[in-house]
Parts: structure tokens; sequence; C-alpha cells
């Protein structure tokens, strides 16, 4: 694994206003910026969040500009924490449950999954194990809606960072492709 990312933050739209350069993690950015509405990512994978604490919504962003949150993600404030993803070279893993606590039915992925009810006859992912790769997990069919960054670990449920009873009906790898 490779932890190279570069992502610049600016306080106002169009990379106006103050701005901080981050290359790792940040769990609060208030210390730097009163606010962040715009970006730009110079390398790497990142996971942006509505809240400190790497809470609340959550959005994926790869190289490139970003000159408006509220445009671009439909976001109502800015950004207040942020997270590196780390490139994953290697085979990716995940077993997904119908239910919280890993109960129900249960499905082992290694490639991206567009719709687990078309799949597999899932209503919903409601807890995984990420056993490898790093994944995103969305609430819609194909990639649509809210989403959730996952790398390797247990999740009995989904009530991280403010999202409660969060159900998931698709899923994608984290790619070196990304980078």
């Amino acid at each position: 694994m490779t932890n190279m990312g570069r992502i610049t933050f600016y306080e106002e739209r169009n990379f106006q206003g103050r701005s901080y350069d981050c290359n790792s993690e940040c769990s609060d950015m208030s210390s730097y910026l009163s606010r962040s509405q715009s970006c730009r990512v110079h390398s790497g994978c990142w996971m942006m969040y509505e809240r400190n604490n790497y809470m609340g919504n959550q959005y994926f962003l790869k190289r490139g500009e970003y000159p408006d949150f509220m445009q671009n993600f439909g976001m109502s404030d800015s950004i207040r924490s942020c997270r590196m993803i780390p490139m994953h070279r290697g085979n990716y893993r995940m077993r997904i449950y119908e239910r919280e606590s890993f109960g129900g039915q249960m499905h082992e992925m290694m490639d991206d999954c567009d719709s687990i009810m078309d799949r597999y006859s899932m209503s919903s992912c409601m807890s995984c194990n990420v056993m490898e790769g790093h994944w995103l997990m969305y609430e819609q069919p194909h990639f649509r809606g809210r989403m959730m960054y996952m790398r390797p670990g247990e999740y009995r449920n989904f009530n991280m960072g403010g999202m409660s009873g969060m159900r998931f009906m698709s899923m994608r790898r984290i790619m070196d492709s990304w980078y």
C-alpha cells in the first residue's frame, strides 16, 4: 500500500479565500479554515465528511477540481473533515449480510455489484465484513444515493457518523485506476 495523496481546500467557492493543503487525514478542519466550499485533489482518493471526526454524509473525491461543493454534491454546508483512502493492490473480498450483526442471508463478493436485489435477491445489506480492499457502499442501486467508505474490518451495523439505520443496495471497489 502506498499513502501518497494531496488535496487543497479553499474557504470559498471557485478556489477563493484562504487555503489549506492536506496530505493525510484531518478530523477537524476548523483549526485551518472557517469553512471549506471548494477543493483541488492533486493526487490520491479522498473521503470528505460534512461533520468533524469523520461523521455525517460522506463524499468520494478523486483527482480533479471541485469548484462548488453545493453544486457538485448538493451539500448545504461545507466539508469539516477528510480522510485519504490508501491505494490497495491485491484482492478485494467482502461478506455482506441482509441484517445487522451478520444476520440473514450472507454473500461473499469480490467485485462490484450494482444491485444486490438483482444479483442476490437481497432487499438490503445492513452489516458487512470487509476482508480485503477498500469499498464504497451506496444506499440505492446503480451506485447512487448516500455513500459510505468501508475499509477492512467488521461492521455489525451502519450506525456510523450520525447515519443511523443505513441500508445499502450497491457496492463498488475503490480501484488503483481511480488514483
